[in-house]
């Protein structure tokens, strides 16, 4: 499988989040690579986002999303949860693609709808936070594009406290998928 090149990351934020859809996610662990179809993704578009982290400025555990792009940001949610971001765009933009679901290519274990089953079903926890996806170990892969007619828009899902940008039809899912974490 050939990986997704830091150019592609180091772009639009939105474009980034639409074209990760239906590339996979590849993690090798202990031995084991696991691989999951990307279906479902939110953008986070820098500080000027009320509902992304950066929002908040440059703090240890922002740090990652500053760039540079192509690098894993991966934080703990209700302290038992991981979440695997995407940085994207230029070092400094502080912007992030959620990984939100995988459809099951290859040793998943368990479910995989929703960021923290995506990341217990491919054993990514905190020692992936700022790891290179350009690595031989964890990386996203090539696929065929997602023909833009088969993605579907919507708000971001938990971002209530972001005001506007809670409405904002960030979250892209391809239709029809049975492993999109909600329709």
């Amino acid at each position: 499988m050939r990986k997704l090149t830091r150019p592609f990351y180091d772009r639009d934020t939105i474009l980034v989040a639409r074209e990760l859809l239906g590339k996979r996610l590849v993690h090798v662990c202990d031995g084991v690579e696991r691989i999951g179809r990307i279906v479902e993704v939110e953008a986070y578009l820098g500080p000027h986002d009320l509902a992304a982290h950066s929002a908040r400025g440059l703090t240890p555990r922002t740090r990652v999303m500053f760039g540079p792009p192509g690098h894993a940001y991966v934080y703990m949610i209700y302290g038992m949860h991981f979440c695997t971001n995407v940085v994207t765009q230029a070092e400094g933009h502080a912007s992030a693609v959620l990984l939100r679901a995988l459809e099951p290519v290859q040793r998943l274990d368990g479910r995989s709808q929703g960021p923290g089953l995506l990341s217990r079903a491919m054993h990514i926890d905190r020692r992936l936070n700022g790891h290179d996806l350009l690595s031989d170990d964890f990386y996203i892969a090539e696929a065929p594009r997602v023909a833009p007619a088969a993605i579907v828009s919507r708000p971001r899902i938990g971002v209530d406290y972001a005001g506007d940008w809670a409405r904002e039809p960030l979250r892209f899912y391809i239709q029809g998928s049975h492993y999109v974490s909600r329709k």
